[in-house]
């Protein structure tokens, strides 16, 4: 294969052979060829064209490229670019998307049928605007990658309006519920109550957290380290002594190697949890409250305890305190705190005399 590095495999492990060239006007082009001798023959013919300046077949150079392949390159960068916890979780993605666009030539395909899709899609499984932007996401990587890889000139899904996301929940567990799902934890599955003190301890996300290795915890310096998290920075996040007896606890059964959690079969982590989590809610009663609100419980329950904004965008790791600020409602200590301070100066001292003083004199007169 020495000089025919044009020459290559795709999807890895296929047996389905391509050719990437230059023709004679200088363009980059690829061909599908079958197998790899056959690659190997019409690389070599391609190449002596180009050689002799002749023109490709008005077949070849207008070969149709279908969306089914776009999203397979997509998938396949997803997969090389997925952080710790996040892999292998795209099948119904992949699913929804394929039926209606897989086989549809990708210059065919325009912002009016992705949005047509979109709006139908949502209505039909009842997704809310963060999700159908997530699937928006997803095909306009595919397109994006068409583009960089030549197999299409333009993206239709940049065209498309992004959906407005209503990002102000903020649920967190009453002391009522916290205790009602304790209790069924530990008669369900109580090797499973370290997941959910670790869980309401750190603000983790779902997948950062069941994405650890023990290489990521220190128990010495309690402290965590994400190498890798959703906004591509790292992140270390301090445990306190409910946390760090949390993992304690883990580590004692697994010896402290390889995977945090997880189940003994190594299957899928953060899939794995569903069983038993959504048996001890119904157990429990506890309505309406997915794993991501331990996010907002430990977020609220710390403002509530008089943490700062800023210290909490640090805590959760995001970029922006706008993401936090739907938080400052349940402190009302900080707000006082914060108004108090226009009270501080002589002249406020002043002020408050004088009212308190007229104050007296309209009761006097009653």
């Amino acid at each position: 294969m020495k000089g025919l590095k044009g020459v290559f495999e795709r999807p890895v492990g296929s047996n389905v052979w391509w050719i990437r060239f230059i023709d004679a006007s200088g363009k980059e082009r690829r061909e599908k060829a079958g197998t790899k001798s056959v690659a190997i023959q019409l690389y070599r013919k391609r190449k002596q064209q180009a050689l002799e300046g002749r023109k490709l077949p008005e077949r070849i150079r207008s070969r149709a490229v279908l969306f089914g392949e776009l999203l397979d390159d997509a998938i396949e960068h997803v997969k090389n670019q997925a952080i710790p916890g996040k892999d292998g979780r795209y099948s119904c993605k992949i699913k929804l998307i394929r039926d209606p666009f897989g086989s549809a030539e990708v210059e065919s395909i325009t912002p009016q049928d992705i949005s047509r899709w979109m709006a139908k899609t949502m209505r039909e499984n009842k997704w809310r605007p963060a999700t159908a932007n997530r699937y928006k996401a997803l095909i306009s990587l595919s397109f994006r990658l068409g583009i960089e890889n030549g197999k299409c000139t333009q993206n239709p899904a940049r065209l498309v309006r992004r959906m407005r996301e209503h990002n102000e929940r903020v649920r967190f567990l009453s002391d009522d519920e916290e205790t009602r799902l304790r209790d069924a934890i530990r008669a369900e599955c109580p090797e499973h109550m370290p997941d959910l003190d670790i869980a309401l301890h750190t603000g983790m996300r779902k997948s950062e957290q069941f994405g650890l290795t023990w290489a990521d915890v220190d128990l010495e310096a309690r402290r965590v380290s994400l190498k890798r998290t959703k906004n591509g920075s790292a992140r270390h996040i301090p445990l306190n002594s409910v946390a760090l007896a949390a993992f304690k606890v883990i580590a004692e059964k697994n010896s402290r190697k390889g995977n945090v959690f997880g189940p003994a079969d190594g299957s899928h982590p953060v899939l794995a949890h569903r069983g038993w989590w959504d048996a001890v809610l119904q157990k429990a009663g506890v309505e309406d409250f997915h794993w991501h609100d331990c996010r907002h419980h430990f977020a609220s329950k710390a403002v509530m305890a008089g943490v700062d904004l800023r210290t909490l965008q640090q805590l959760l790791g995001h970029r922006t305190l706008q993401m936090v600020v739907r938080y400052s409602h349940l402190s009302q200590s900080h707000e006082l705190a914060a108004v108090e301070k226009l009270c501080t100066s002589g002249l406020a001292d002043e002020q408050i005399e004088t009212l308190e003083h007229r104050h007296k004199g309209s009761q006097n007169l009653h």
